[in-house]
């Protein structure tokens, strides 16, 4: 038997999950194809000050790769990147990695049974199977503000910061108040003249339980492994019964709401601040922010949290649409991701020349499991549609994918000149158990990035963890249409 060639767009989580799955089961003719210099995605790019995770690592990283020495319990981007590089490393992935290598289009060919791949530099590639594992939070969103391209200052996107902007003594301002703005903010403020903080809406934030792991802690992780063990287990069943108040037990938010709203009343003691900073939406709306200094940062003399809507960018700052002009030296821009825009900007074409963006059309992007498109054989997504989650550990999430794309490549290794794509009927049912379960999540009742313009929910998974590591326990292949080419192989 031979093994079909795979070729895996992207080396980060996503990417290293998959292929570490392939080589763990001896399958070694892959090739990662990064469009960097190095390998890390997100954690890659996102050097802001204050960057870390928030999700403990002890469940922020691969169940067969642990590790036993991590500084703190939400790592930093370094030390999460210096972990991708050290897992890659130790088993010998980067050899397989063909870095500076952005591809564009890729079309299947349905006399050959190929996928053909054109990249920036004009290379031209093939394969059997096609994995993409982009991710969902690789390409920034800017607001789209009037003046945007006039401020005369410097500014930069949180997730392209600008190192040799030197911020100290500086009037800036920050628009957005995501899960990077809350890591950034209190990193800056010390140093700044004066931060504004341009809110939209507020966020729903706890206290972050972070703790500085000591000798002790690397000692009994490592020599006595149940002890890290029941941290991961603990972390997990949290983030499950908090994933369980947003989409199967909402009653069960009321303990999480109360929590936040003592942790708010306690650390902004000022009623007018504590009222701006205080939700107008659901919980669960939007990921529930962990810090324990995003608070106090705003409470401090050289900040002001604006709550007034913008009007435009200015040559020198920023517009309120009650028509006070807010001088700044920089923008920083923690305004998001192109989350629900995936596979973007690669031109991707399936059977009969039919381009995948075209046919997602505006209602937006659904795949069967978040992995396969009807009409698109062979190419199977890490971190597709509605595989994102409110709650948890994405890593948990593309492990169950990778073990779901490893039985598949499986299968085609023992079926030959077989080519494999989710039925229609398989996706639609799908898709409807899918909706049905969203249809009563919070993330249907407020504006979020989780909904794309057509207003449907294309990011998050609607339960646990534990629910799509079942769903994808076992491939089938009758839920996928089979094409051919040469003689099929009974």
């Amino acid at each position: 038997m031979t093994t079909p060639s795979i070729l895996i767009i992207g080396a980060g989580f996503g990417g290293l999950a998959v292929a570490l799955e392939l080589q763990r089961a001896g399958i070694e003719d892959f090739t990662l194809l990064e469009r960097a210099d190095d390998l890390g995605g997100v954690w890659r790019e996102n050097t802001y000050p204050g960057a870390a995770v928030d999700v403990p690592s002890p469940l922020y990283s691969f169940s067969f790769a642990p590790k036993t020495d991590w500084p703190k319990r939400f790592s930093e981007q370094r030390d999460i990147h210096e972990y991708m590089r050290g897992v890659a490393e130790k088993h010998d992935l980067v050899r397989h990695i063909r870095f500076g290598t952005e591809v564009t289009d890729a079309e299947f060919d349905e006399t050959g049974g190929t996928w053909h791949l054109r990249t920036a530099d004009g290379a031209h590639l093939s394969t059997d199977i096609l994995i993409p594992a982009v991710g969902q939070l690789s390409r920034p969103a800017l607001p789209n503000l009037p003046g945007i391209d006039t401020f005369t200052g410097d500014w930069f996107h949180s997730a392209e910061w600008n190192h040799d902007v030197d911020l100290a003594g500086k009037r800036i301002a920050c628009i957005g108040t995501g899960a990077s703005a809350i890591q950034y903010i209190p990193r800056l403020q010390p140093d700044a003249a004066h931060l504004t903080l341009f809110q939209r809406s507020a966020a729903w934030v706890l206290p972050k339980p972070d703790i500085a792991y000591s000798k002790l802690h690397h000692t009994m992780f490592k020599y006595y492994p149940p002890s890290r063990l029941a941290e991961r287990l603990g972390v997990w069943l949290f983030f499950e019964f908090m994933a369980l108040a947003l989409t199967d037990l909402p009653g069960l938010k009321a303990p999480t709401v109360a929590l936040a709203d003592r942790y708010r009343a306690k650390q902004v003691p000022d009623p007018e601040l504590r009222r701006k900073l205080t939700p107008d939406y659901p919980p669960g709306c939007k990921r529930a922010l962990f810090s324990n200094d995003y608070f106090p940062a705003l409470g401090q003399p050289n900040v002001t949290v604006e709550t007034t809507s913008i009007e435009a960018i200015t040559p020198t700052g920023v517009r309120t649409s009650d028509g006070v002009d807010h001088d700044v030296d920089v923008i920083v821009y923690g305004t998001g991701f192109k989350g629900t825009e995936f596979l973007a900007p690669m031109n991707i074409h399936g059977i009969g020349g039919r381009k995948l963006a075209d046919v997602w059309g505006a209602e937006g992007a659904r795949a069967y499991l978040g992995i396969s498109v009807p009409d698109f054989p062979n190419l199977f997504m890490m971190y597709g549609p509605n595989t994102n989650v409110g709650s948890g550990s994405i890593i948990y999430m593309l492990e169950s994918q990778a073990r779901y794309i490893r039985q598949i490549v499986t299968y085609l290794t023992t079926h030959p000149d077989h080519h494999l794509a989710a039925s229609p009927a398989a996706d639609q049912k799908w898709d409807d158990w899918l909706q049905k379960r969203l249809k009563d999540t919070p993330w249907n009742f407020c504006s979020s990035w989780y909904r794309n313009a057509a207003g449907r929910i294309t990011n998050n998974w609607p339960g646990v963890t534990a629910l799509y590591r079942w769903k994808t326990r076992t491939f089938h292949p009758n839920a996928y249409t089979k094409t051919f080419t040469g003689t099929p192989t009974p």
